[in-house]
């Protein structure tokens, strides 16, 4: 596996490549890596006969300057894993290589609407430093392919209206969830989790099952998420929000809307839990 830091490198890597009728798949990731990535890296394969994974934790995307400095870094682990699954490149910039005149200056992607609602409105800015981030990244490594994982679908529909709305030539690829055998979706931030939280933590996929089959049974999606938010609460958790949007623009669901995806986020210990669950009624 090849690994780079500086752009130089990686565009002179990707334009050889390129020139040998190479196409490249792209899997951006902050690092920390778990199963829930290494399936992005094999569907990458799936795609493209070349596979670029990134690892940058992108200060942009935070608006809690300690959540940034705790965030977990394991660069040597992640490395041997992504070996192991026959990555072609790593790409690891810093700070400095990615934003050289600092945030302060730097120019901004955002995609309007949908950035500022859900998870938006909880964390200001987020969304602005995901699509920028990621707007560069895919502008240094002109991936014919991208793959992101479906558990942060919001983080997904944004990636994919930016991808749209700027006429990038780029297929978007959204992978199922990887969970563990309890319901728990894969994340980085599950290291925070003690090992009590870690039982408690299942309730909140189950929880969001009952509220699809709620909704399905025909009470008032109001009504059923007033319920889900009551078990949530009732256990450890804090419930930050339920929604329960069209699964395709997550704008606002009518009677006549029959797919929908329920948005959750909920503050378990240290760790904020996202997850999200796509259902018929």
């Amino acid at each position: 596996m090849i690994v780079v830091s500086s752009k130089s490198e990686l565009r002179q890597q990707i334009k050889t490549w390129k020139q040998a009728g190479e196409t490249i798949a792209f899997v951006p990731t902050m690092g920390n890596l778990h199963s829930g990535h290494i399936s992005l890296v094999t569907e990458a394969k799936k795609h493209a006969s070349k596979i670029v994974v990134s690892i940058f934790v992108n200060p942009m995307q935070f608006n809690n300057p300690d959540d940034l400095t705790n965030y977990p870094r394991t660069l040597e682990e992640d490395s041997e894993q992504l070996i192991s699954e026959g990555v072609d490149m790593l790409f690891t910039p810093t700070p400095e290589i990615m934003y050289p005149k600092g945030l302060d200056v730097q120019t901004f992607v955002e995609v309007p609407g949908i950035s500022d609602v859900f998870c938006g409105a909880s964390r200001p800015g987020h969304f602005r430093g995901v699509a920028t981030i990621v707007n560069k990244l895919f502008n240094l490594v002109t991936p014919d392919v991208a793959c992101f994982g479906s558990k942060d679908y919001q983080q997904l529909q944004v990636i994919r209206l930016m991808v749209e709305d700027l006429s990038l030539d780029i297929k978007i690829v959204g992978c199922d969830t990887v969970r563990t055998e309890q319901g728990l979706a894969k994340s980085s931030r599950n290291g925070y989790l003690t090992p009590k939280e870690l039982e408690v933590a299942p309730l909140l996929y189950q929880t969001m099952q009952q509220l699809a089959q709620d909704i399905r049974d025909g009470i008032a999606i109001e009504k059923a998420v007033a319920k889900a938010t009551l078990t949530m609460n009732q256990s450890l958790f804090t419930t930050d929000y339920f929604h329960v949007q069209r699964a395709d623009n997550l704008s606002q669901p009518t009677n006549e809307d029959k797919e929908l995806v329920i948005l959750a986020a909920a503050q378990l210990g240290f760790a904020r839990l996202i997850d999200n669950l796509v259902f018929s009624r």
